[in-house]
């Protein structure tokens, strides 16, 4: 079986140099909880701060997806090609 995980597993020894990594994190860890806690904004600066990016990236992404889709228009104007002859018609009458 495995020897490093399940019930009868082999214990890991602990090494100075696994010692100084689990410091190292622990230290950046504590860094970045405390940058964290002192925000740059108040919460009423942060709150909707960024309202005329997110609608200008909202309409130019609603501009590409509609770009994408072809001019309205009847069915007769893309059936025109058709009525070429219409010899159909005049047997009839």
């Amino acid at each position: 079986g495995l020897q490093w995980i399940g019930k009868h597993r082999r214990p890991r020894f602990i090494t100075p140099l696994i010692k100084a990594k689990k410091v190292r994190n622990l230290e950046t860890e504590a860094e970045n909880q405390y940058w964290l806690s002192c925000p740059y904004m108040t919460k009423k600066q942060a709150y909707r701060h960024d309202d005329k990016k997110c609608t200008c990236i909202k309409a130019v992404k609603n501009a590409e997806e509609r770009a994408k889709f072809p001019d309205h228009g009847y069915a007769s104007e893309y059936l025109k090609h058709l009525h070429v002859t219409k010899k159909w018609a005049d047997e009839y009458l």
